[in-house]
């Protein structure tokens, strides 16, 4: 896939220019101090700033959230530079990061399905087939550990390991940035942007910059927890009180409701991917945790409901297969139908609103 996913999209008002107004700060003032390169995503607002250097842009406060629980609803405004994302968006969709193998990071990171590509196991490439779930790239950039391992610790060092993965992109650094410097429209780019132009750095940087953009906001739950107490249903309001009671809270937790932490995949019993114990494909190798069984990165919980197969080899079809396996081999436990339609309902509301492409 080499072409923009997703079309143009108007600017819209966001939940920060009515938190101006209540604040009594002028738009004119406000808009002032962010650049051209400042950008809307989302249907009711995120606002992404960069100043005119390429600094941080200062933003209006937004209201904390009303109920303190170990979620945390995501921003509302975060800070980027969005030159770099509008360049990050366009190697996103280029091929030519795979050197000639036709792939590009959108190829399994697609919109209309949660930026993860709908299979068990992703495809990889001929003679090195891919051996694990694709994984969403949606807020990514809460995460503090990444891949299925979790023993990427930034975002930058994935995606330049992604580029020469033989079972993901399968190029060479050395030829990629051969064919983008042969592309001047793309080097001018760069030369505007970075002093250095266009280098491997680079590339990675403008990549991990789009990736932050990928946010959500607006998600019911985030609502609720901004103190819209009607932004979810009763059945979510009890399957969130039967996911803490439960403990599934310990590790799915935060802003990104997980990515942070790596845990055992059957701590009661062996599912029937986790046979090969700490060989299963994907597993963190030399982690510490456990000798005998796969230990992984726990996955953020975030728009979930969109980005089903689920675990590292798709062997859950569904989001109510996932939620009682979990409940088998995490927490050693059988739940009802109602308790696991209730989680379903509550893991529903927190699907916010997709990301939209930057608009000048």
């Amino acid at each position: 896939m080499t072409s923009d996913p997703s079309g143009p999209h108007p600017a819209i008002p966001t939940a920060s220019d009515a938190a101006a107004r209540k604040k009594g700060i002028p738009m004119t003032a406000m808009l002032a101090a962010l650049s051209a390169a400042t950008f809307l995503c989302g249907a009711a607002g995120l606002t992404i700033a960069t100043a005119q250097d390429g600094s941080p842009a200062t933003l209006p406060d937004l209201p904390a959230p009303r109920i303190q629980e170990p979620i945390i609803p995501l921003p509302q405004s975060i800070e980027l530079d969005g030159r770099k994302v509008l360049l990050g968006r366009r190697l996103f969709t280029d091929s030519r990061l795979s050197s000639g193998n036709g792939l590009s990071c959108a190829s399994c990171h697609q919109p209309a399905l949660g930026m993860a590509d709908g299979k068990p196991v992703s495809s990889g490439l001929p003679h090195y087939e891919g051996v694990v779930n694709t994984l969403t790239v949606l807020n990514v950039g809460f995460n503090t550990k990444f891949s299925w391992s979790g023993q990427t610790l930034s975002l930058e060092e994935q995606a330049d390991k992604v580029i020469e993965n033989k079972r993901t992109m399968g190029g060479r650094w050395e030829t990629v940035l051969s064919d983008l410097s042969a592309d001047s429209g793309l080097t001018t780019a760069f030369g505007r942007i970075y002093a250095d132009g266009l280098t491997r750095k680079n590339v990675v940087d403008a990549i991990a910059e789009y990736e932050k953009s990928l946010v959500t906001p607006n998600a019911p739950f985030d609502r609720f927890l901004r103190g819209e107490t009607d932004a979810i249903g009763e059945d979510a309001k009890a399957g969130y009180r039967i996911f803490k009671d439960y403990g599934c809270i310990s590790c799915h937790q935060g802003v990104n409701v997980g990515g942070n932490m790596l845990q055992v995949f059957g701590i009661f019993g062996t599912p029937t991917s986790a046979t090969d114990g700490a060989n299963t494909a994907g597993a963190a190798q030399g982690s510490g945790i456990a000798d005998d069984k796969p230990v992984f990165r726990v996955p953020s919980l975030r728009n979930v409901a969109q980005t089903a197969p689920y675990f590292h080899d798709g062997s859950a079809r569904s989001l109510r297969e996932a939620i009682s396996m979990m409940a088998q081999y995490q927490l050693g436990r059988e739940i009802s139908d109602g308790d696991v339609s209730k989680i379903e309902s509550f893991l529903d509301s927190l699907s916010g609103d997709p990301p939209l492409p930057p608009v000048n």
